[in-house]
């Protein structure tokens, strides 16, 4: 069985192909440009490849209502030629097979539940930290979904008090994306995120929203394991600065083992590593 996959991020589409365990057949991936020159080389690469089924995860905000008037749209977003987009439309138009459609981060959890880190649980959040912030999560075996989808990367949190950063986000300046994205990094310290020592303080702040923002996660959908994505969190030394941090916050308010012995192994680095997000993908598709 063939299963195809597309991740449509921001910043570059990678489609992929695998069959049903999750082993990686065929993969490229290229910069997100106008939708008709990027979806025109999503159709080349596609074209007679015999997949039966598409899975396609998104950047957002999205609209995953299959009863919805506009479902498979990406909406109202910033980035330029995108906003009130009718992705799974035109790409029916063009390559007519079942098509899975979901949040990139949504697929993501999925997959790191499938295949990943959080295999054989039930509950399971995951994170991507980078160009933006977004959360998916699995909760009772099922993806979290309601009047749209999770955006986990713009809740309030508190402003550390040496941090007179405005904040990132062209909506809310402040929020969680605005105070700890890749952008937010690089525009607060002068430099590219990856271009820091790793003992410098942008890590120690970092860690501080990070963990606020687990704690928040934490006390409200449970996950039993947290997985933290995303070119930002390719800086190791951020891990257990974050679980320090958590376990601080959480004040031994949560009595379980996951926090209180294994919290190593419970914030962990995407068992899929980069294929996360396309393997996330594969698993939306065969769940059709």
């Amino acid at each position: 069985m063939k299963l195809g996959a597309i991740e449509a991020g921001g910043t570059k589409f990678v489609c992929g192909i695998a069959d049903e365990k999750g082993n990686i057949l065929e993969r490229v991936s290229f910069p997100t440009e106008t939708p008709e020159i990027t979806l025109q080389k999503v159709y080349d690469f596609f074209k007679n490849k015999g997949v039966e089924a598409i899975g396609v995860g998104s950047f957002g905000p999205i609209d995953p209502n299959p009863n919805s008037e506009t479902y498979g749209y990406i909406t109202k977003t910033p980035k330029r030629y995108w906003s009130n987009f009718n992705l799974i439309g035109e790409l029916q138009k063009n390559l007519n097979i079942p098509m899975a459609f979901d949040t990139d981060v949504n697929g993501a959890a999925l997959g790191e539940a499938t295949w990943g880190s959080a295999k054989g649980l039930k509950n399971c959040l995951y994170l991507t930290i980078g160009t933006g912030i977004g959360g998916g999560a699995l909760v009772s075996e099922k993806l979290v979904h309601g009047m749209l989808h999770p955006e986990m990367g713009h809740i309030f949190i508190r402003r550390h008090q040496s941090d007179s950063y405005v904040g990132k986000c062209p909506f809310h300046k402040d929020c969680f994306e605005g105070l700890a994205s890749g952008p937010a990094i690089e525009e607060r310290w002068g430099v590219k995120a990856s271009e820091l020592p790793i003992d410098h303080e942008a890590w120690k702040l970092e860690a501080y929203y990070l963990a606020q923002a687990l704690v928040n996660y934490i006390l409200t959908i449970s996950p039993e394991k947290i997985i933290l994505g995303g070119g930002v969190m390719k800086q190791s030394q951020l891990f257990p600065l974050i679980r320090k941090n958590v376990k601080e916050m959480l004040n031994d308010y949560v009595q379980t083992k996951e926090i209180l012995e294994n919290i190593d192994d419970y914030i962990v680095y995407p068992g899929l590593g980069d294929n996360a997000g396309l393997l996330g993908c594969i698993a939306l598709a065969l769940n059709i």
